[in-house]
């Protein structure tokens, strides 16, 4: 029987990873007054709620369960949203960009091809407001995009949401500082450090439940940007596209208007493993429509207050 030497590091590197999360959520969820775990039904959020809820153990996760609903959600995603939030016990806490427009809080961009995501940063900050969340835990990785590489753990942001990456705290042998100004509130990430294949490999072994549109399924499409684009109420067929049907799925999920699919016979998380470890490509590079402008547009999003 293998035996450990006390204060040795784990041999599995996942062991790792998730012990630095939970330190991070330790953090967070008993030393924040009222945290709030973003959700967006990806992977990347089920993967944290999954770590929020063993960091809670043996109690109840006690934090919101926050969505911020564009409206324009897969429906796939929306049930799955529905039934996880309910499996853990939590409160779901919705904000919501199409009640926005209808109030006249916002105004929607209805052009051919036009994505809410811009709205959803003034809805988060409102919610934020609303519930009085002193700190929201969210699913982003380092390695997903380059203003996320800029990002600490532990991000501080201001009065108004924004996000200054020379207000970043240093973050020495995982000592987190959680407190804040008034008015300010923390973004915390506990996913950090990890890829996309590590994602894979803890849902792999935590036997995590995904939304189905993770794996293949056939789905009517056509080409935008060198990329495969569901066709649907929200995100119709332009002009000059063709419409066909093809085996896909998402390696990420976000609104269907910003969201493209890869061609993939994948149908098992094992296969999706498999498929990744042969892929060159990033997850947000190969399917975020959003990411395709400015390099800065992310950097951009998070300074007004983005996730």
């Amino acid at each position: 029987m293998a035996t450990s030497t006390p204060g040795a590091l784990p041999d599995d590197p996942l062991d790792l990873l998730e012990s630095e999360a939970l330190h991070l959520l330790h953090c967070v969820l008993f030393e924040c007054d009222r945290p709030a775990v973003l959700f967006s039904g990806g992977k990347d959020s089920a993967v944290v709620l999954h770590l929020a809820s063993k960091a809670s153990w043996p109690e109840r996760l006690e934090a919101a369960v926050l969505h911020v609903d564009t409206g324009h959600n897969f429906p796939e995603t929306i049930s799955y949203r529905d039934a996880t939030v309910a499996r853990y016990g939590a409160k779901l806490v919705v904000a919501s960009v199409q009640a926005a427009i209808d109030s006249g809080r916002l105004v929607d961009d209805t052009r051919p091809g036009a994505s809410r995501n811009a709205l959803q940063s003034p809805v988060l900050l409102d919610a934020v407001a609303a519930g009085g969340f002193d700190a929201l835990v969210g699913g982003a990785r380092r390695d997903e995009e380059k203003a996320r590489a800029k990002e600490r753990m532990l991000s501080v942001r201001d009065a108004r949401g924004g996000w200054d990456p020379n207000r970043q705290r240093p973050e020495l042998w995982q000592l987190h500082n959680p407190r804040i100004a008034p008015g300010e509130h923390l973004r915390a990430f506990p996913l950090s450090n990890w890829t996309e294949l590590d994602v894979w490999h803890y849902v792999a072994r935590e036997g995590i439940e995904l939304p189905s549109i993770y794996f293949a399924h056939r789905r009517l499409v056509v080409e935008r940007e060198g990329m495969l684009v569901a066709v649907g109420p929200f995100t119709p067929a332009l002009p000059g596209e063709k419409c066909f049907e093809a085996t896909v799925r998402y390696r990420t999920v976000g609104d269907m208007t910003c969201t493209a699919a890869v061609a993939s016979s994948a149908s098992s998380v094992g296969e999706v493993i498999a498929e990744l470890e042969a892929s060159r490509t990033s997850e947000r590079g190969a399917t975020r429509l959003d990411d395709r402008g400015s390099p800065w547009s992310m950097e951009e999003r998070k300074r007004e207050g983005y996730f």
